[in-house]
């Protein structure tokens, strides 16, 4: 199975797929998108108005891997269903920790 990681400069980006205004926060799967690109299906219970659920992923996102909110940010899909996000820090060592968190999932 293709994983929704790519090493980049800073870090590593992750493809989601987010769904806002969930019944609870959760991370399901991942899939391959139109594009053929893997990405991880991620639900929250925050409404997408005014950056809330980008907020919100972030938020959940961090607690889940367990590492800092500051190091994410959302570099493309804003505005979009489909997201990649930046999470800054060594990429080896941020490969091999996503590589490991997703594996529990």
């Amino acid at each position: 199975m293709r994983l929704p990681l790519r090493r980049c400069g800073e870090g590593v980006l992750l493809d989601i797929r987010l769904t806002p205004n969930a019944a609870q926060n959760q991370i399901d799967d991942i899939f391959l998108d139109g594009g053929e690109r893997p990405r991880l299906k991620v639900k929250v219970t925050a409404i997408a108005e005014k950056g809330k659920a980008n907020d919100a992923v972030v938020k959940f996102l961090s607690k889940s891997i367990k590492y800092a909110r500051g190091n994410f940010g959302i570099v493309s899909g804003k505005l979009d269903r489909n997201k990649t996000l930046l999470i800054r820090g060594d990429p080896s060592e941020m490969e091999n920790q996503l590589k490991a968190w997703l594996e529990q999932i």
